[in-house]
């Protein structure tokens, strides 16, 4: 038998000892997303039915291709962390593991894949 008392229990950072640093990740990138996003379908919005020189050129200029790389990266970076969460919170086993390292890779695999494009355009 166990003699600790409830608040020694709950004391500290909790079960999976990182929680505050990942909801407070999650936040920031929300809002830097929130600023991002507009101005990522701004330059793409305006960039679409263009010629294929005028995307380029659209994409060389710094401003819009770091936009895209940075939205591209905090949103796939969210996205990795947000279905950590969920997948967490509903799966249990070798479930959970193999979801996860999907879900890692299929991020990672994106975030490579876009900023590939975005530095081969803007070069």
């Amino acid at each position: 038998m166990r003699y600790i008392t409830d608040r020694k229990r709950a004391q500290g950072l909790g079960a999976a000892k990182a929680g505050t640093h990942h909801h407070w990740s999650m936040n920031v990138s929300g809002v830097g997303l929130t600023l991002l996003v507009p101005l990522f379908v701004f330059f793409v919005g305006t960039s679409l039915g263009a010629p294929h020189d005028e995307v380029i050129a659209t994409f060389s200029r710094p401003f819009p291709a770091v936009v895209a790389l940075l939205t591209i990266t905090a949103g796939m970076l969210h996205f990795r962390r947000g279905v950590q969460m969920l997948i967490e919170d509903y799966c249990d086993g070798m479930t959970r593991k193999a979801l996860l390292w999907g879900a890692t890779c299929l991020s990672y695999a994106v975030m490579a894949a876009g900023v590939y494009a975005v530095v081969r355009i803007a070069v």
